[in-house]
């Protein structure tokens, strides 16, 4: 009612960057959390591990907002590496839309890595103490390949879950990172909707995350049957 356009063409035009946005912090927080969890489940007890976890624990009681605000603080005030960041679509300047999403990649990325540095660390000190693992390993498979097809694939499950429930609600709208960096997405939508009281957009924008974690339940629901051959329908 406010700005005389539809509410679907209005959460279509801003998703393109929430997309953007959530796919390139999921690479990375997944890339890192399930990297320094089974390093750390690896060494556990080392300094390594201890090293790891603390860090873990240290990224994972910041809210996003100060990691946000540290990130263009040192990079871009301090050290000068980055632009102030000014959304550009891809295919018109990749080089600009590369800098600008790269600091709110890993504002969100850091996050949800310290999170799932610990869930891939617990799973893989459950799995790694199975009687199969000491099996394989006492066959003389290599320890890569006890890892990564007996290990992991067995403590995959729960890491599947939390990854399909987080991507969703960062498609649903990123609001703090958004607005903390400029990016046209939905998030920031949203936040405009409340601060103009536009009932209809925030019921729009609240439809659109529903959706989104109702899909992502189904896709993870469906992804176990591929994981797990436990719970395949015959």
């Amino acid at each position: 009612f406010r700005q005389g356009a539809e509410v679907t063409d209005m959460i279509l035009a801003r998703l393109p960057v929430t997309a953007q946005l959530a796919a390139g912090a999921f690479i990375i927080w997944m890339l890192l959390g399930i990297a320094g969890g089974i390093y750390a489940a690896l060494r556990r007890g080392k300094w390594q591990d201890r090293a790891v976890v603390t860090g873990a624990l240290v990224f994972y009681s910041f809210p996003s907002f100060f990691i946000g605000l540290l990130l263009i603080f040192f990079v871009i005030i301090r050290a000068r590496l980055l632009p102030f960041p000014s959304y550009a679509s891809p295919l018109e300047d990749p080089i600009q839309w590369l800098q600008t999403m790269i600091l709110p990649w890993f504002t969100i990325a850091l996050l949800y890595a310290a999170f799932y540095v610990r869930l891939t660390r617990n799973q893989m000190l459950e799995v790694l103490s199975e009687d199969y693992v000491r099996t394989a390993r006492a066959k003389g498979l290599p320890e890569r390949t006890v890892i990564r097809k007996h290990a992991f694939r067995a403590g995959l499950t729960p890491l599947v879950t939390a990854a399909g429930l987080d991507f969703a609600g960062v498609l649903g709208g990123a609001i703090i990172t958004e607005r903390i960096f400029g990016l046209p997405g939905v998030g920031k939508l949203a936040i405009e909707a409340v601060v103009e009281y536009d009932l209809p957009l925030i019921t729009g924008v609240t439809m659109m995350a529903a959706t989104f974690i109702i899909v992502m339940n189904l896709i993870v629901d469906l992804l176990y049957a591929f994981i797990d051959p436990r719970v395949r329908v015959t």
